[in-house]
Order: C-alpha cells, then sequence, then structure tokens
C-alpha cells in the first residue's frame, strides 16, 4: 500500500510541477516543495523498512528530483520576473 502512495505521490509531484512551470505562482511552489518532501520521505522510508538496493533506489531518486527541481527552478525564476515586471 505504501507503494502505490509513493508512486501516486511521485507522479502526481511530477505532473504539478510541470504545471507550475506554466502557471507559477507561490503557494503552488509551496505545494510543489511538499510534494517533493513528501516523495523523498515515502521513499527513503521504503528503501529501509524494506531493505531495498540502495544504488538503484538513489539513480531513481536523483532522476525524480532532477526532473521536479528542474521544473521548479524554471518556476521560481519565470516567477519571479513577473514580480519584476510587476512592480
Amino acid at each position: 500500500m505504501l507503494i502505490l502512495s509513493h508512486v501516486i505521490i511521485a507522479l502526481t509531484s511530477v505532473l504539478f510541477s510541470t504545471y507550475l512551470f506554466f502557471r507559477p505562482s507561490q503557494r503552488k511552489l509551496q505545494a510543489s516543495y511538499g510534494l517533493t518532501a513528501l516523495t523523498v520521505s515515502s521513499g527513503t522510508y521504503l528503501v529501509v523498512s524494506t531493505h531495498a538496493k540502495i544504488l538503484e533506489a538513489c539513480l531513481t531518486g536523483l532522476m525524480y528530483l532532477g526532473a521536479v527541481g528542474i521544473a521548479t527552478i524554471a518556476a521560481h525564476r519565470k516567477l519571479a520576473l513577473q514580480t519584476v515586471k510587476h512592480r
């Protein structure tokens, strides 16, 4: 059950960060950070509790963090540019 929850949270996080890139806001950025933290913490718990191979889990986690991180950073920059233009 936790694996299914972890996968759903991770997929939601990836989709949300993509949406965030196109429609950035401060509140959505915070939600994206929360989803990312929830995914990493549930993944860490799964690795520890199931004694999974750490190399595979870390590689997958790094790829996930890379994709979500790039989208979130790009959205943050986009939001910052919009804020500067409105002033």
